[in-house]
């Protein structure tokens, strides 16, 4: 792989350590993948955030990382594994927190942006078409190559920070166009803009794998577009797709001879009933992604004037920081029925042994909660969730 004089000088360590790992990293990247040179990239995006996930080695490394380096493009992070100022309200332990809290300084001294979000598109770190991003987390990836028209692979946290650090990324994969084009046509008909959406995206991604699906049928918005990217991020390892007439640059590819598939109304209710494997839960979560201010303004909009089962389930609203300090009065409303979280959600906080049963209206966190915290699931629309607590 072709380095430039300064990227060889990085890589001899006569920039600091922090950047000759990093710089070491990117190298073994791009040789692994036949990367003729690194690329400058407009912004990164790193997950590896909850102690949950990461643990101690994970601690190590950032902290080892920040003592010398600091990101040169703008940085966003990841959910953490709770809210950093309500995590006691969330039964959070001591010892949990004390490490949650030292990955977050770690990340703060390399000069990350830790407004902790897995929609930091929603946050203000908006790239724009066909610039060249370092983005790890599976549906912000998928959503910003997809929806935004940016570029980035499927980064792991290290690479993502890595690339952070140096400002380049290895060019190949998805930030060439040749590996862009679509490969499958999915013909669907959805009906609910969020559930519909993200069950269509699960059984899509069952289905297909690492295709770049190009979608037929549907006119999603914003919402549906990140619940159904997450899903297929989740069930499959899908990092890009099209859609006809929504998603950038649609128009330039020619779909003949592509293999089509159906998703109905018949798949969307398979795929709704695979995914719950419990009742009666003692947890409803919303917000996987994170709750947007549009889901926000209509979910307290559903739940304005009316009042809550005093048996009623615990409810956490998971949202970011930037969205949660747009809309107070819709979160006050929200308060009065559950808690409006941010920093966190509920795939990455520790809540198993304190929950066991997490209804939801995300296939993406259907998907993850019974491996990452051995949760039965409950799989149904906000609404249908919500009309239970009342």
């Amino acid at each position: 792989m072709f380095l430039t004089k300064q990227e060889e000088r990085v890589l001899a360590g006569e920039e600091g350590v922090g950047r000759q790992r990093a710089m070491e990293l990117l190298v073994a990247v791009g040789k692994i993948y036949s990367a003729e040179k690194l690329i400058p990239i407009r912004s990164a995006h790193l997950s590896g955030v909850s102690y949950k996930t990461i643990g101690d080695g994970g601690l190590d490394f950032v902290s080892e990382m920040s003592r010398d380096a600091k990101v040169s493009v703008k940085t966003t992070l990841n959910p953490a594994g709770m809210d950093l100022d309500r995590w006691r309200e969330m039964r959070v332990t001591d010892q949990f927190a004390e490490k949650q809290r030292a990955i977050i300084d770690a990340y703060g001294r390399l000069g990350v942006e830790t407004n902790c979000t897995c929609t930091p598109y929603l946050a203000g770190n908006v790239p724009g078409p066909g610039e060249n991003v370092a983005w790890a987390e599976s549906s912000a990836l998928s959503f910003v190559n997809s929806v935004l028209g940016a570029r980035t692979n499927r980064e792991g946290g290290p690479g993502a920070l890595a690339a952070a650090i140096i400002g380049k990324t290895p060019l190949y994969g998805l930030h060439l166009s040749e590996n862009r084009v679509p490969s499958v046509i999915i013909e669907a008909d959805v009906e609910d803009e969020i559930t519909d959406y993200s069950l269509l995206g699960h059984a899509v991604g069952q289905k297909i794998g690492q295709s770049i699906p190009f979608f037929k049928g549907i006119r999603p918005g914003v919402d549906g577009l990140k619940t159904m990217a997450a899903a297929m991020a989740a069930a499959g390892s899908v990092a890009l797709f099209h859609a006809e007439g929504v998603t950038p640059g649609w128009e330039a590819f020619d779909l003949k001879g592509l293999e089509r598939v159906a998703i109905g109304r018949k798949e969307i209710e398979r795929a709704k009933e695979s995914l719950t494997t419990g009742k009666d839960p003692d947890l409803i979560a919303l917000g996987c992604p994170h709750l947007s201010e549009t889901e926000v303004t209509n979910l307290a909009s559903f739940l304005d004037g009316k009042k809550m089962r005093s048996d009623a389930p615990e409810v956490w609203f998971c949202t970011s920081r930037t969205v949660r300090t747009w809309c107070p009065k819709e979160v006050a409303v929200l308060e009065r029925f559950g808690r409006v979280l941010c920093d966190t959600c509920m795939i990455v906080a520790p809540i198993e042994g304190i929950h066991s049963c997490t209804a939801t209206n995300s296939a993406k966190a259907c998907t993850y909660l019974p491996g990452l915290c051995s949760q039965k699931v409950v799989c149904d629309s906000s609404q249908r969730l919500l009309e239970a607590i009342l």
